[in-house]
C-alpha cells in the first residue's frame, strides 16, 4: 500500500476544503493516488446529498457580479442548511467564485456545467455537500443585459441588479439606488401598465373582501374601520374614473360648505390622496410606481426622471428568503 504523506493530505485539503482526516481515509482508500481520492470525495458527496436532498436549504450567501463594461450582471444564490455555514468565510468565498463563473454563462444549466477547477460547478457543489454535511445547491440564478447595469447585495441575503437604457456620470448611483429599492420592496413587475387586466381584476375582488372580512373583526371591536378602495391600480383609474373622483370631492367641499374660491387649492390633493388610496397594487408591486424609499414624496420613475434622461429598462432579484 503506497504510503500517505501529510504533504499528500495538505495538497489534497486545499485542493477540495475537505477535512484533514478525511482526506487521509479518502487517500488511504485510493492508495495514494490523488485523482482517485478527489473521486472518493466526490462519491461521498454523492452519498450525503442523496440523504440530504428533502432538507431545506434556505440559508446562505447572495453575491452579484456585473462585467467591466457594465453591460451585464448576474445575481446568484449558494444556499446551504444553516446560518453558521452560510457565515464562514470559506463559503462566502466560494460563492463569490461561483458568481465569477456565472457571469460567463447565459443560463443556470450552463453555468452548472461550467469549469469549477478541474471539476464541474454541479460537481463541486455535491463535492461541498460532502465536506460540510450540509445540502449545498445554487438556488436562485438571475442575469441581465442593459446599456448600463448596477447591483446591490444586501447583508448576503438579497440581491439585485437594475439596467438602465444608456450610461452617464451618474449612471452607478442610479442603478445603485434603485437596486436598493428592487432588494427592500420585492417589486415583480417594471410598471402598472404591464398588469394583465385579469389578474388586476381578481386582485382588486380578492383584497377588497380581505378588507372587508377585517372591518366585520375591527367594527366588532369598536376599532376604526379600513379604508376600502374602489380600485387598486392605475390601470383601472380611467380619465372617467378620475373625472368622477374629482366631482365627488367638489361636492363634499360644497356639503362641508368651503368656498369654491379655495378649492383650486384643495381638490388636488384630495385627487392625488384618492389616486394613492386606489392604487396599492401598484406600490406593492411595480417598481416605476412605487415610492422612493429614499424620498417618498417622489416614486422611482420621478426619481430616475430627476437624475437625467436614461430610464430602467429592466431588473432581477435574488433572495434567500
Amino acid at each position: 500500500m503506497a504510503k500517505v504523506t501529510a504533504a499528500d493530505v495538505n495538497k489534497l485539503r486545499k485542493a477540495t476544503g475537505a477535512g484533514m482526516m478525511d482526506c487521509k481515509k479518502a487517500l488511504v482508500e485510493a492508495e495514494g493516488d490523488f485523482d482517485k481520492a478527489i473521486t472518493v470525495l466526490r462519491k461521498k458527496g454523492q452519498k450525503i446529498a442523496e440523504k440530504r436532498a428533502d432538507r431545506d436549504s434556505s440559508e446562505g450567501a447572495v453575491v452579484a457580479k456585473i462585467n467591466d463594461a457594465n453591460t451585464r450582471g448576474v445575481v446568484v444564490s449558494l444556499n446551504c442548511e444553516t446560518d453558521f455555514v452560510a457565515k464562514n468565510d470559506s463559503f462566502v468565498e466560494m460563492a463569490n467564485k461561483m458568481g465569477d463563473i456565472a457571469l460567463g454563462t447565459a443560463s443556470k444549466e450552463e453555468f452548472l456545467a461550467a469549469d469549477f477547477d478541474g471539476m464541474t460547478v454541479a460537481e463541486k457543489l455535491i463535492e461541498q455537500t460532502g465536506v460540510i454535511g450540509e445540502k449545498i445547491e445554487i438556488g436562485g440564478f438571475k442575469t441581465l443585459e442593459a446599456p448600463f447595469v448596477g447591483s446591490y447585495v444586501h447583508g448576503n441575503k438579497i440581491g439585485a441588479l437594475v439596467g438602465l437604457s444608456a450610461a452617464s456620470d451618474n449612471a452607478a448611483e442610479v442603478a445603485k439606488s434603485v437596486s436598493m429599492q428592487v432588494a427592500s420592496m420585492g417589486a415583480t413587475t417594471l410598471s402598472y401598465k404591464d398588469f394583465d387586466p385579469a389578474f388586476v381584476a381578481s386582485e382588486t375582488e380578492a383584497r377588497i373582501a380581505a378588507i372587508e372580512k377585517d372591518n366585520i373583526e375591527l367594527g366588532r371591536l369598536g376599532k376604526t374601520l379600513k379604508n376600502v378602495p374602489q380600485y387598486i391600480s392605475m390601470s383601472q383609474l380611467t380619465s372617467d374614473v378620475l373625472a368622477k373622483a374629482e366631482d365627488d370631492i367638489k361636492a363634499e367641499l360644497k356639503a362641508e360648505g368651503k368656498p369654491e374660491k379655495i378649492w383650486d387649492k384643495i381638490v388636488p390633493g384630495k385627487v392625488e390622496r384618492f389616486i394613492s388610496d386606489n392604487t396599492t397594487l401598484d406600490n406593492e408591486k411595480a417598481l416605476l410606481d412605487q415610492k422612493f424609499i429614499m424620498d417618498e414624496s417622489m416614486n422611482v420613475a420621478q426619481y430616475v426622471s430627476s437624475k437625467g434622461e436614461a430610464t430602467v429598462v429592466g431588473f432581477e432579484r435574488v433572495s434567500l428568503a
